[in-house]
């Protein structure tokens, strides 16, 4: 596998645009696969908002900018990811889409590429399953947002090769990032650590133990976190984490895995958190 080479994203929302930046960044060409013209134009104004962002901030420049969107191309043609080295599935967390979506790309980019999924919540190894030579297929799960996040979890489904994890790793340190390999698990590893914490804090907060304020205060200052659990929740979005949790309680069965009921009495109100602008806390228009 070359150095630089043909990078496909299958999914041109808020992940999907952001892990094409972070490989055009790295000087990898991506053609990003959506279902429709307006989705892929609304991801390509996603990275350049992103991007000029940065030029204001003076964290890049403007010719770095324009070099990166030059190497990122739209299509709703699966027939024009042929000839890609590796394909980053980040379409919706969706077992049966993602299932159909793979098998398709698979056919049209043939068995030489590497297949990985972005996936934070569902079985990369039933996902594996839906392609041929499954060998060739791991998770690659990025963190949100993918341009700033430093960390890529490298998911070894249980077909997986060990050549696969290690071009994997190896990729992922080539676009700047950490990688660290984990077992498909619920929850991988990060998230398999975070979610009881944040139910607990949940559940900690539906039992009137402190107001959120003092809740988040006590996480930062009394045990040195960056960000309280009920504000992480709400960057998060709270709708995001009961599906994470409902999954991996699902598979596991296990008590602390299990959404608590706060969670979902929010989510049914509305109340998802900053995209929404009411989670455990009230944000204006910009989220904050």
């Amino acid at each position: 596998m070359s150095e630089k080479q043909k990078v496909a994203v299958l999914g041109f929302g808020a992940m999907g645009s952001g892990i094409a930046q972070v490989c055009a960044q790295a000087g990898h060409e991506v053609v990003v696969l959506d279902t429709s013209n307006e989705q892929v134009e609304a991801g390509r104004e996603r990275i350049e908002d992103f991007l000029n962002e940065g030029v204001r901030r003076e964290k890049t420049t403007e010719e770095d900018r324009d070099a990166t969107l030059s190497r990122v191309r739209g299509t709703t043609e699966v027939g024009e990811l042929a000839g890609v080295g590796v394909v980053i599935e980040a379409a919706v967390e969706d077992l049966a889409v993602k299932k159909e979506l793979l098998s398709a790309v698979a056919e049209a980019v043939g068995e030489g590429a590497i297949l990985a999924t972005n996936t934070s919540a569902l079985s990369v190894t039933e996902l594996a399953a839906s392609v041929p030579n499954p060998s060739r297929f791991a998770g690659l799960h990025f963190f949100n947002p993918a341009p700033l996040m430093p960390l890529v979890e490298v998911v070894a489904a249980e077909q997986s090769a060990d050549e696969t994890l290690d071009t994997l790793e190896a990729f992922a340190e080539g676009i700047g990032k950490q990688p660290v390999r984990t077992k498909d698990r619920p929850g991988f590893l990060v998230n398999r650590l975070l979610m009881p914490y944040l139910n607990q804090v949940a559940r900690a907060y539906d039992e009137g133990l402190a107001s959120a304020a003092d809740m988040d205060a006590a996480l930062r200052l009394g045990l040195g976190y960056p960000m309280g659990g009920l504000e992480l929740l709400d960057l998060v979005g709270l709708d995001v984490h009961v599906h994470a949790t409902s999954a991996a309680y699902e598979q596991t069965r296990e008590p602390s895995l299990a959404p608590p009921p706060i969670l979902g009495r929010m989510v049914h109100a509305g109340y998802l958190g900053r995209k929404t602008g009411k989670g455990f806390y009230e944000y204006g228009k910009e989220g904050s």
